[in-house]
């Protein structure tokens, strides 16, 4: 009953419109094959939760028939001592429900946490290794809100609507296995409701399959415009455009409320459906039990067991169906989880493979982020063993998108890059040996003491390497005044660090990494005037001996290159060193007299 309307395609669902931008989401035959393979290490478990339920609900089948036997008693005026006995027996199958059925949830439960734990794992797992192009397009909204709002939703079912559904489906089944022992015809009156409720099961699955996938949705897109329009805040009051995201967040919440609205009316009409069926179901078997009293094929007790069986069935009935609600939504969120971690690994259609060198080749690339709008055109560069190479242009030359292709952040539209004969994108990653490591202006300091945080580019490195490190690149004078030294909580919720000392701890990192090719993406653009001199020096050193490529932000970085290439509008128009390009009066010496007159200037 938990289906979607089409069940046998194993295709992946499609967003509603205008959610192109979003990450995939897994077709339901999918999702099914990747709960499975979590739940197969568990197997034994599995069966022993079902086990244990079954033999939870068998035994509080026994409370039907014990209170008929009353009835029986008290009609016939039996002796006293039998209905204390039948009342013994009664407490005695309470206990024993009680014991069974706490052990049987509590097995269920930590079935559901450890499958659930393996899904976060994975999770992470594969949303660190996506492209972070599509990343990029998706938006920090969707992934934020796939690992933070779905993982609680499901979370939640597995912890309440899981043990609850399974105890539900076992009694209903059971239920009608004891009816049909009491007399056949007990059965088929009951099975009159089943019509009307697999009807408004189907009628309500159809509807909300879709519908809570795209609830989800615009959630995402609520959060996405709620980060951008939180994040870029003081930019909006810089060019007045607070109305306008104001108006764009009211638009992405008012979607949100008419989705929910929608799922309440749909509730609302699903539960009306089911107390058509109880009616119906409990006038049959009241009548069925008339008549056969009336018959003499059986007593009033079996009569009172049978109506009580029935309205037994209302509560594990109810909830099963009215946790279709919980089920459908869970199911949504699952999905979008299993889009991620059940594809294919990005780019490995192979193990890792490893580079014969760091030397770098660059030949015919062209590259666009979005069809017909290329940001490179045809670049050839070759970068030695050992070479430091300097990238400088102006803002939007192609830059930081040529560094990002040879980083293999992803491979490129066209043309090859190969790094050591290798494409970076098929290379290690850094905490196998990386060849390739990348260093930004956008460096994240993770939450935990400054040691951990070091640690990351090597686990295994002792406190005198994380302190050689970081007095490479001058900045162990300043860790050890830190209030606890490299012991020191960093990050959120701890002490902040500005953002010369972040690229500082960056450049620390990179140390303890040690990959032979380094590339910096103005690496030291967070650090003011003030800190640029010591900052430069530190990128010096930490660059000694290996190859390297450097987006510079200072031309003074380009200075103390051993070669410079010069880009513009996506096209490498000049190539040497500081020398030779300042002597050929070309683009590059036009940005050096222009950088030297603002130096000036500002001293």
């Amino acid at each position: 009953m938990t289906e979607s309307p089409d069940p046998g395609r194993d295709t992946t669902a499609r967003e509603p419109e205008g959610s192109g931008r979003l990450l995939p989401v897994a077709g339901p035959a999918r999702t099914r094959a990747a709960v499975a393979r979590l739940l197969r290490p568990q197997r034994t478990l599995a069966v022993t939760a079902f086990a244990v339920m079954t033999a939870a609900t068998a035994v509080g089948l026994l409370v039907q028939p014990l209170l008929g036997r009353i009835v029986d008693l008290a009609a016939e005026r039996g002796p006293a001592g039998a209905i204390t006995l039948t009342a013994a027996l009664l407490v005695a199958v309470a206990v024993t429900q009680g014991v069974t059925t706490g052990l049987g949830l509590s097995l269920i439960s930590r079935l559901g946490e450890t499958t659930l734990a393996r899904l976060r794992e994975r999770f992470v797992e594969r949303a660190l290794e996506l492209p972070l192009d599509r990343v990029e397009k998706a938006g920090a909204g969707d992934l934020t809100a796939r690992v933070t709002a779905d993982v609680s939703l499901i979370a939640e079912a597995v912890r309440n609507a899981l043990p609850e559904l399974a105890r539900s489906l076992l009694t209903i089944v059971l239920t009608f296995g004891a009816l049909a022992l009491l007399d056949w015809r007990f059965l088929l009156a009951a099975l009159i409701a089943v019509p009307v409720q697999a009807l408004t099961a189907r009628w309500y699955v159809r509807r909300a399959v879709p519908l809570y996938a795209e609830q989800r949705v615009a959630g995402s897109a609520q959060q996405q415009q709620l980060l951008d329009t939180i994040g870029g805040s003081s930019t909006l009051r810089a060019f007045r455009l607070e109305r306008e995201h104001a108006r764009r967040v009211t638009e992405r919440s008012r979607s949100v409320v008419a989705l929910t609205m929608r799922g309440v009316r749909l509730v609302l009409g699903f539960y009306g459906r089911l107390h058509i069926a109880e009616y119906l179901g409990l006038a049959a078997v009241l009548v069925t039990g008339y008549w056969l009293v009336r018959q003499g094929t059986a007593s009033i007790g079996t009569a009172t067991a049978a109506a009580l069986y029935f309205h037994s069935l209302f509560t594990p009935v109810n909830a099963a169906l009215a946790l279709l609600d919980d089920a459908q939504s869970a199911h949504a969120s699952l999905a979008r989880l299993v889009g991620v971690t059940d594809g294919p690994a990005p780019g490995r259609t192979k193990g890792p493979r490893v580079a014969g060198g760091t030397d770098v080749t660059v030949r015919g690339v062209g590259h666009a982020y979005r069809p017909g709008h290329p940001v490179l055109h045809d670049v050839d560069l070759t970068i030695r063993q050992g070479e430091r190479v300097a990238l400088v242009g102006a803002s939007g030359a192609g830059k930081t998108t040529l560094a990002r292709l040879i980083a293999g952040i992803q491979p490129p539209t066209t043309g090859t890059v190969l790094v050591g004969g290798v494409p970076p994108t098929e290379l290690g990653p850094v905490a196998a040996g990386c060849t390739v490591a990348l260093v930004t202006q956008e460096t994240h300091v993770f939450a935990g003491s400054l040691a951990d945080d070091m640690r990351l580019a090597r686990p295994g490195a002792t406190d005198e390497e994380l302190r050689a490190a970081l007095d490479r690149v001058d900045a162990l004078v300043w860790a050890e005044e830190l209030p606890d030294g490299l012991a020191t909580v960093v990050g959120d919720g701890g002490h902040r660090l500005d953002g010369a000392r972040t690229q500082a701890l960056a450049l620390a990192r990179l140390i303890l990494a040690d990959p032979p090719l380094v590339i910096l993406d103005e690496a030291t653009a967070e650090a003011g005037s003030a800190g640029a001199r010591a900052l430069e020096k530190a990128v010096a050193r930490a660059v000694d001996g290996r190859t390297a490529l450097v987006v510079a932000h200072r031309l003074s970085q380009a200075a103390a290159a051993d070669r410079i290439v010069v880009m513009e509008a996506g096209r490498i128009v000049e190539s040497g060193t500081h020398d030779e390009l300042r002597a050929a009066q070309g683009p590059y010496a036009a940005l050096w007299e222009a950088w030297s007159d603002t130096r000036d200037t500002d001293s």
